[in-house]
């Protein structure tokens, strides 16, 4: 069975997410090039309904690619222009981007290291390491409140509607990408078991309510 392509990267524009391939392609790593986040990967509360590109490769080349673009990253800090705008953030504020990195580029987060060791602070490979695992807990816990959603999906499908089936489904089966590449359910236990109950409920009733409506048409 063939390894399954995740979200690596996403980015506004074809030709930003160009420039990630062709990097990958010199360093002989697949990639795959995606214009909109699949169902199955989407959350009600999020922004990845937005169209955005979206850059995938293997789970079993996370790891390696980071250190790709960390390497790229490196090259491109030795001749950067000291007017760049994070040699005027604060100690405090660079230390966020180490927290987050997932909401930065590689070049933005290896270069706040180096201006953090040139100010004499503390960064090692524990921090690092340290603050990723942390982020990855913060970004794998459950999106918040479904209950909007939950009582909009019984309603639909008890009456019948396709969008109840839908509803039920996401809220079931939804999955997020971490920045390790790991998938991960969006929602919590509960509103996924109540997802199920909504998606169940509609298809026993989407089929006797178009029968309903077929039969009133004739």
């Amino acid at each position: 069975m063939s390894e399954q392509f995740s979200i690596f990267r996403k980015f506004p524009t074809l030709e930003q997410a160009k420039e990630l391939t062709t990097l990958f392609q010199q360093h002989e790593i697949e990639s795959i090039l995606d214009d909109n986040v699949p169902p199955v990967d989407v959350t009600f509360a999020g922004n990845t309904l937005q169209n955005e590109i979206e850059v995938r490769i293997k789970q079993s080349d996370f790891e390696r690619a980071e250190k790709i673009l960390e390497k790229n990253a490196e090259a491109l800090i030795d001749n950067l222009d000291k007017d760049y705008y994070l040699f005027e953030f604060t100690n405090e504020e660079l230390y966020e981007i180490l927290l987050k990195p997932d909401e930065w580029n590689k070049f933005d987060y290896t270069l706040s290291q180096k201006i953090l060791k040139d100010r004499g602070k503390s960064v090692d490979k524990e921090l690092l390491n340290s603050l990723k695992n942390e982020r990855l807990k913060e970004l794998a816990k459950p999106e918040g409140n479904q209950k909007p959603w939950i009582l909009t999906g019984y309603f639909f499908s008890i009456l019948g509607g396709f969008l109840g089936l839908v509803i039920g489904y996401f809220l079931w089966t939804s999955k997020k990408t971490l920045p390790n590449g790991e998938k991960v359910y969006a929602y919590a236990e509960k509103d996924r078991k109540q997802g199920k109950y909504i998606f169940y409920i509609g298809l026993i009733i989407f089929p006797v309510a178009l029968i309903f409506r077929a039969f009133n048409s004739v």
